[in-house]
């Protein structure tokens, strides 16, 4: 490698650090712009949320039941709440999950741990919820809690 090439992969490697730094803090939430998930989601006819993800370049993808037939996963853009992309299947299991209340109380609950970025919340069959982010420190949280009770039945912190 001479000189130039050197001196050209220097500045190349920085600026790829830089671009990849900003799109992993691009695949969180601050907590208190929830609303910029939720409310597309509500307008759009969800009523049961089995998972939410924040995605990269101001994305958010939900997915979950608009009625007891119909599940859908769609992205919503956090900027404006325009949908991005849809996805919809006639199923015959019943609509379950999260309603807009137990995301917000598992949400109060992540807060008071700590937890200050979000970056994914899902709930499995047997009623856990798993919520995923990051503190004012920028270091990974992990919560689990129990739906209805919103005892927490595991707190991970990396």
């Amino acid at each position: 490698m001479n000189v130039m090439q050197k001196m050209l992969l220097i500045p190349a490697s920085a600026l790829l650090l830089t671009a990849a730094a900003g799109s992993a803090q691009a695949d969180a939430l601050s907590m208190d712009r929830v609303d910029e998930v939720l409310v597309p989601a509500v307008d759009y006819g969800f009523t049961h949320y089995e998972e939410i993800s924040i995605k990269s370049r101001g994305r958010a993808e939900v997915e979950g039941w608009l009625d007891d037939e119909w599940y859908a996963d769609v992205e919503f853009s956090l900027d404006n709440g325009e949908t991005l992309k849809e996805e919809r299947k006639r199923l015959i299991t019943g609509a379950w999950g999260m309603s807009e209340e137990d995301v917000r109380q598992a949400l109060e609950v992540a807060r008071k741990e700590g937890m200050s970025e979000l970056e994914d919340i899902d709930i499995d069959k047997g009623g856990v919820i798993d919520i995923e982010g990051r503190d004012e420190n920028g270091r990974e949280l992990e919560i689990s809690l129990r739906q209805g009770s919103y005892e927490i039945t595991e707190i991970d912190r990396d």
